[in-house]
């Protein structure tokens, strides 16, 4: 549900979250975004960083410079200046990546069509063929979180996790797919892995979408992800983008 008005919540003595609702939804998503662009360009004295999440806008701040009341006081009077607009729901930019789905490089995605009733070439079809925004990065650094799953690849998430995930699984977990950038254990689904970097330090900035930007996946064989691998390795960007405004 979106909340017209947010809610502002503690997390701590030097930290606040500013809630807009309580589900995944590309509006409310787009309402976090649009107050995370505004505190960016005009930064309240004492505001330190800003985390945009699905739902919601993790603020730190400084309280020996800003007090909580001012802070909240500062945020509404940027959001009453005029009504937020989702405009951040027309994306920025569109991502192509490049994903190879062989069983090689997609280790679950045998069982994950299993469970789904379908088989893998038509999952990894269903998979490539969606549209998906980029909600946020999060539990890990660079872990790039996706909506726009189409719901029929939807799949209940392991009970326990697996084993460490490989550098650039691409997975589906409930209603949401994900690109890893390092390996972690999780209770997702490998069901393909991209040889693009979703979060390299040498890069600036060193995520390489942004939330907000759209993603699409382009199926490649084995032999072009070891090539596109290497390269990927070497600095270079493989994963084109096309802006849209």
């Amino acid at each position: 549900m979106e909340e017209k008005t947010p809610r502002f919540l503690n997390c701590g003595e030097a930290a606040m979250s500013v809630e807009f609702g309580e589900s995944v939804d590309p509006a409310i998503n787009a309402r976090v975004l649009t107050l995370d662009e505004r505190l960016r360009a005009a930064p309240p004295r004492g505001l330190r960083e800003t985390t945009p999440t699905y739902r919601a806008l993790l603020l730190r701040y400084e309280p020996l410079e800003i007090s909580r009341d001012a802070l909240i006081a500062a945020i509404e009077a940027l959001l009453g200046s005029t009504e937020i607009e989702a405009k951040l729901s027309h994306p920025a930019a569109r991502w192509t990546i490049p994903c190879c789905y062989d069983p090689a490089f997609a280790e679950d995605i045998d069982e994950a069509a299993a469970q789904l009733g379908r088989a893998a070439p038509s999952l990894a079809q269903s998979h490539a063929g969606a549209d998906y925004r980029v909600y946020m990065y999060g539990f890990a650094p660079g872990w790039c979180y996706l909506g726009g799953l189409p719901q029929a690849l939807a799949i209940p998430r392991r009970a326990s996790p697996r084993g460490p995930t490989p550098q650039g699984a691409v997975l589906i977990g409930g209603a949401l797919a994900l690109i890893a950038a390092n390996p972690m254990p999780t209770g997702w689904y490998v069901i393909g892995r991209t040889p693009e970097r979703m979060f390299a330090q040498r890069r600036d900035p060193p995520f390489l979408a942004a939330p907000g930007d759209a993603v699409r996946f382009e199926p490649i064989d084995a032999e072009t992800f070891l090539a596109l691998d290497a390269r990927a390795a070497a600095g270079e960007t493989v994963a084109r983008r096309e802006a849209l405004r």
